[in-house]
């Protein structure tokens, strides 16, 4: 069972802290099974349980060190899980980042008596749910997640609903969470209504679109973009669909991956702002629209 409480571990890994770094990558958990006791989602029988957030977890390679690194919090789409987007979410861990993807509990792929896309209102609260228990975690000495996160670097991304889980939990009342300090909405909109938005967080926006995409069509993409001031970005991909540029290996992938890491490097790095630019013209069928 990949999924395990984050309080056996602190039992049973605790002196793992103070590891050296090849040998406290091998004690870091893949998972973390974490309950939210202040909320409940209900099963098809009918009971109401505490809601489950299991997630995933991804590291930088040894060969960084162990941390502090800035963190990813990743949200699946609907009736996905975070394995479909496994490549990407590779490539943002070779580049240095901690992703966390929480397995929304109603709306994965998996979920009690099939996904229930109506519960994504909740998953906002589930996102900023596994950035506090994290964020916790790093912080204690006994935890073999000790020193992993640096609590000024983190930013949330997210592909269809879990972009518009991600885009909420960056600009959105009443679930903003102002931990957060960029935003990689991937094919997303807006989550509630538009006047729910706040314009001028100063939080940093990259928006990726498919020009061919009749799930979240590339309206969505532009109502969301308009809708806060700058830093922002958006990158569209002509002729991509909704989920294959996230998944699927290719080119389209690959620049996702590039622009991604270059938006990232600068924002929660020490990256060049011009890499952004430079990463978007790899790709003839790419165009990024700046607003720095």
């Amino acid at each position: 069972m990949r999924g395990v409480f984050l309080a056996v571990l602190v039992a049973a890994l605790g002196a793992s802290a103070a590891l050296a770094a090849p040998a406290r990558r091998q004690t870091l958990p893949p998972a973390l099974h974490l309950v939210d006791t202040s909320r409940t989602i209900k099963l098809p029988s009918g009971k109401r349980v505490p809601r489950p957030v299991t997630t995933d977890l991804w590291y930088p390679p040894a060969r960084d060190g162990s941390g502090p690194f800035p963190l990813i919090v990743f949200g699946h789409g609907f009736s996905s899980t975070p394995f479909w987007y496994l490549h990407l979410l590779r490539a943002w861990t070779n580049a240095g980042y901690v992703v966390a993807a929480p397995v929304f509990p109603l709306g994965n792929a998996n979920a009690p008596g099939g996904p229930d896309e109506e519960d994504i209102v909740n998953q906002p609260r589930d996102m900023s749910f596994v950035i506090t228990r994290l964020l916790a975690a790093s912080a204690s000495s006994s935890s073999p997640l000790s020193g992993l996160i640096d609590p000024s670097r983190i930013a949330v991304a997210g592909q269809s609903d879990g972009a518009e889980t991600a885009y909420a939990t960056a600009y959105e009342r009443p679930w903003r969470d102002l931990r957060v300090r960029a935003a990689l909405v991937l094919s997303g909109a807006v989550l509630g209504p538009k006047r729910y938005v706040e314009r001028d967080t100063g939080v940093p926006l990259l928006a990726v679109q498919g020009t061919a995409d009749r799930i979240n069509p590339p309206i969505y993409t532009e109502v969301l973009f308009r809708a806060v001031d700058r830093p922002k970005f958006l990158l569209l991909l002509r002729g991509a669909g909704h989920l294959p540029p996230y998944t699927k290996p290719g080119a389209k992938l690959a620049e996702v991956e590039r622009v991604t890491i270059a938006f990232l490097d600068h924002y929660l790095g020490s990256g060049p702002l011009s890499a952004i630019g430079n990463a978007a013209r790899r790709l003839q069928s790419a165009e990024l629209t700046a607003d720095p």
